[in-house]
């Protein structure tokens, strides 16, 4: 309980910069207002709008929130604060599922745009697989840039897992089938794939991971494949705009999103989550290795507010 007790604390700490804007807002509209009207509605809408959680979940957590005190007929605006903290947590729900690649033999598959943590998440990832037991093979597919194998070799070493790359500018797909065939020879639990990110030339990007996805369903057909995009959390609604467009070209599953320290934008986790259904599966918020964590909605939104954990 104890580590949990400290990812929480490190969670209260790292949403600092989104709470003091957040909360700031909340408190002067549940002191402002004597009774729930439109102005109160009003107002809430541009606190949530400002907080990164956007237009459209927004709406979505207003008229779940209008509903609520029509149906329970409530008058008193501070009890409106808990049903708000209900309504956000409710577009924040992860399935109970959603976790279930990390008991079978799997296939988990990172992408995102440079400069986000990708590389550095799956190297976190690996590192805490690793301490679980399982037996973990890397692929340093992101062949576009030299620092990403380096990088992932580093990690590679630092969490004791096996590696298998090629060369600076090689052909992605061949190292995914390299590292397949090793994870099948090694018996390996999981298989975690870092993949080069380059929006900008979408078909490029669409056609390598089109390919990489035949080579893993033709050679490791048995294998439960997770594919997660990695975002900066920092960059609020152009996160949002990112997984959109890699939700094009991939079948995302999930979301890991960084960064979360030292960024006034942490409500985009809410809109991310809301808007995409898809799950935000980790939060990475700082640079040690147990930093990226399994994500938690009320352990999330409790932060936000700064209520005590239960």
């Amino acid at each position: 309980m104890k580590e949990k007790k400290g990812f929480f604390g490190k969670l209260i700490s790292g949403l600092t910069k989104t709470r003091d804007t957040f909360v700031a807002g909340i408190d002067s509209i549940f002191n402002g207002f004597s009774e729930i009207d439109e102005d109160f509605y009003e107002e809430l809408e541009e606190v949530l709008i400002m907080a990164d959680i956007g237009v459209s979940t927004t709406e979505k957590i207003i008229e779940n929130l209008r509903e609520k005190v029509k149906e329970q007929k409530i008058k008193e605006v501070e009890v409106c604060r808990k049903l708000l903290i209900d309504s956000i947590k409710e577009q924040m729900r992860v399935s109970e599922d959603a976790y279930d690649f990390e008991n079978q033999q799997s296939v988990i598959m990172l992408i995102g745009v440079n400069g986000v943590g990708k590389t550095t998440s799956v190297g976190k990832l690996a590192g805490q697989m690793k301490s679980q037991g399982k037996r973990v093979v890397l692929a340093a597919a992101d062949t576009f840039r030299a620092a990403a194998i380096e990088q992932l070799t580093e990690w590679s070493n630092r969490a004791g897992v096996e590696i298998i790359s090629g060369q600076e500018g090689g052909d992605p797909a061949s190292v995914v089938f390299d590292a397949v065939n090793a994870a099948k020879a090694r018996n390996a639990d999981v298989l975690i794939c870092d993949t080069a990110g380059r929006l900008h030339n979408k078909k490029n990007l669409m056609e390598e991971l089109k390919k990489i996805n035949r080579i893993i369903d033709r050679e490791f057909p048995q294998a439960k494949r997770e594919t997660l995009v990695v975002l900066d959390g920092t960059t609020g609604q152009n996160a949002l705009a990112q997984a959109k467009q890699f939700n094009e070209v991939a079948d995302i599953t999930g979301i890991i999103l960084t960064k979360l320290d030292g960024t006034a934008k942490g409500g985009i986790a809410i809109a991310i989550q809301s808007e995409m259904n898809i799950p935000v599966k980790y939060i990475g918020i700082g640079e040690h290795i147990d930093d990226l964590q399994k994500f938690d909605a009320n352990s999330f939104v409790d932060a936000l507010f700064e209520k005590k954990a239960d």
